[in-house]
Parts: C-alpha cells; structure tokens; sequence
C-alpha cells in the first residue's frame, strides 16, 4: 500500500505546486543520489510546505512530459461564478479544429484530505497524455462510433476522450465514468455547461461514479459493457510489466487483442523526435501509449 500512495501523492503533488517539465538541456545533467520513493516522498513534502521543487525532484515526475500537442488550449477569461473552484478551459483539436469543448480543471493546493481518503486521484492531477491521444483517435476515427453506445471507463477529470466522441459521432449514447468523487462532480458540471452551448450530437450523455470497493476488475468492467463482439479501445504506455500483465488478464477473459505500437502517423513521427531531442524528459516506457483493441468472443 505504501508504494501506491507515494507514487500517486508525488503526481499529485507536482500538479499542485504548478510544476512544469524540466528542459531536456537541464535534466540530462541532473543526477538523482537517492532511491526514487525517497525522491518522491521529498517531493510531496516541499509541495505541503507549498516550497519551491528542486529541479533533481522535477526530474524524477512521471509529469515530466505532459503533451503530445494535439489541442490548443486557451483559458476562460473569468468564471462564470466567483465562488466556482477551478478554471475552464476551451480545448480545440489542432488537427480537426471545428470540435472544441469547454473543460475545468481542478486547480488549486494539494488536498491532504482528498489525497489520502479518495480512490485514485491521479485523474484530478492533470489530463494525461494517453487521454489526449485517445481523444485525437476517436475524433479521426469518429465514424467507427455511428449508432453505438459509447462508455469511457476512468476518464479522470474531464473524461476529454468521451467529450470528443459526444460532439463528433452519429452516436446512441455516451456514458462518462470515473471511480473519483470530485473527478465525476467536475465531469458532471462540464456536460451542464457544453449541453447549454449546444455542443454535443448526441443528446443522450451521462456520467457516473464507480466506487473501488464494488466495482470489478478493468477487463471484468469492459467484458461485462460489451455485447458479443463489441469493442474497446485502450491506450496505455508499457511501464514496466504492466501492459503485458492486462493483456494476459484480458486473453484469459477470452478476448482477442490486437496490439499496435505505430497507429498513426502524426503520433508516431512526434514519438521518434521526443525520442532524439527530448531525452531528459520523454521516455518512452512511461510517455508512449500503445493502442489496444480488445474483442469480447462469443
């Protein structure tokens, strides 16, 4: 139990002291003397001090690559009201700039509280950039959605992937989950705000909470959303074992997988130039999401 809180406290912690990524010219010559759970646990401790970070703590971040560049982003210029915590953002694709959505943030100090009695707070942290490039692939590939029923599982605080679909695709439906309380009351207030602007196509579009204590397994949770045949999408950087251990649950659930490294051209070319300019901050073991489909049998 104690890796898990201190890896998650250290991300949180970052994004609380509003911490960016280290340059790649510095952090190649940062040397890091100490384990990286000591690391960590010094970087929760200057953020609760609310002190500067050390550039050597920045470096050991899993933040400190945060972009793949695929959404221009421009803040709201004030809030609609002046009690509103956090601040909105409006998110446009580069690449496809006729969608564009309202999003909040949850800005603002490390929460002690939220940190250590909340399931998974990692989703209030920021918007990670597997979420970004499966929000990028399901707007190229919106057509893939028509009349279905779609379901984001762990969208964190924005579920920006399921936004995306709700206001490209001919879809039925779009339900938004995450296991977070304050993630799902943020999620919540963003689709009150975009369904007034009139932005999605879809006029079926939820959200719920799924508490840790009742919910299944990831792989138990999508075999028991799909029919016979249906769908999911997963975009997920190797770390490690990790992604091997989930396709070796998922085929044991019985479904079929297929794995790609190089789906699209654009991610793949901005991946081979992090990978030669940006040593010091991308690495592809943690930055790098993989795309899996998993196919329920039967």
């Amino acid at each position: 139990m104690e890796s898990r809180v201190s890896d998650a406290e250290a991300r949180e912690a970052e994004r609380a002291a509003g911490g960016g990524p280290a340059s790649s010219g510095a952090s190649r010559g940062l040397q890091v003397s100490e384990p990286l759970g000591a690391a960590r646990w010094k970087l929760l401790r200057q953020v609760l001090k609310q002190k500067h970070l050390d550039d050597c703590l920045r470096h050991v971040s899993v933040r400190r690559f945060e972009s793949f560049n695929l959404f221009s982003v421009t803040e709201a210029k004030t809030r609609a009201t002046e009690e509103e915590v956090g601040a909105w953002f409006q998110y446009t694709s580069v690449f496809y700039p006729e969608y564009s959505i309202s999003l909040r943030h949850n800005n603002g100090s490390l929460n002690v509280e939220d940190v250590l009695t909340s399931f998974d707070n990692t989703g209030n942290v920021c918007i990670w950039p597997s979420e970004e490039v499966l929000a990028y692939y399901c707007l190229k590939h919106s057509n893939i959605f028509r009349d279905l029923a779609v379901c984001e599982l762990g969208g964190g605080m924005t579920c920006l992937a399921g936004l995306m679909v709700a206001i490209s695709a001919d879809v039925k439906e779009v339900l938004l989950t995450d296991g977070n309380e304050k993630a799902i009351r943020n999620v919540r207030d963003i689709i009150t705000r975009n369904q007034k602007a009139g932005a999605f196509k879809t006029r079926k579009i939820s959200s719920c909470l799924f508490l840790d204590q009742y919910r299944a397994s990831l792989v138990d949770a999508i075999k028991r959303l799909l029919q016979p045949r249906g769908k999911a999408m997963v975009f997920a950087p190797r770390r490690g074992n990790t992604l091997n251990q989930f396709c070796n649950l998922a085929e044991k659930a019985d479904f079929s997988i297929q794995r790609h490294e190089n789906y699209d051209e654009h991610i793949s070319n901005f991946h081979s130039k992090l990978k030669k300019e940006n040593q010091g901050v991308y690495e592809e073991n943690l930055h790098y999401p993989l795309l899996l489909i998993l196919t329920k049998n039967g």
